[in-house]
């Protein structure tokens, strides 16, 4: 079974990503903020992670350089799924080692296609 952490302190976009997952077998947990979710992912076994920018204690691309120097995690993709659409922002969270960089609003479809490019399904 495929293993998804999900970051994103906005209980709008998290229903709104987990309905998105509605169905596909895919098993998600939620966390709410940065250091929440870095302190799952360290402990979860994750196959995929998926990281809003704008969250509270840790911002998504301080999580997602952590994660990615983390030598047991940094082979695991990173989505960053933000609202933060400015190119500058797209080349700070590659910087950081993000795989993909999504922008709000997406569509489920797009998400959907980019976690099965890495994770299969």
């Amino acid at each position: 079974m495929v293993k998804i952490l999900v970051a994103d302190d906005s209980d709008t976009d998290m229903k709104y990503i987990l309905n998105s997952f509605k169905d596909t077998g895919f098993q998600l947990t939620s966390a709410s903020d940065g250091e929440e979710a870095e302190q799952k992912a360290k402990e979860g076994n994750f196959d995929l992670i998926i990281l809003d920018v704008v969250m509270p204690k840790k911002n998504g691309f301080q999580v997602c350089r952590a994660l990615k120097q983390d030598a047991n995690i940094k082979g695991v993709p990173i989505i960053l799924l933000t609202s933060k659409t400015q190119e500058s922002d797209k080349f700070w969270g590659r910087k950081q080692g993000a795989d993909e960089y999504i922008t709000k609003p997406f569509e489920a479809t797009e998400l959907m296609r980019t976690v099965r490019k890495y994770v299969g399904g």
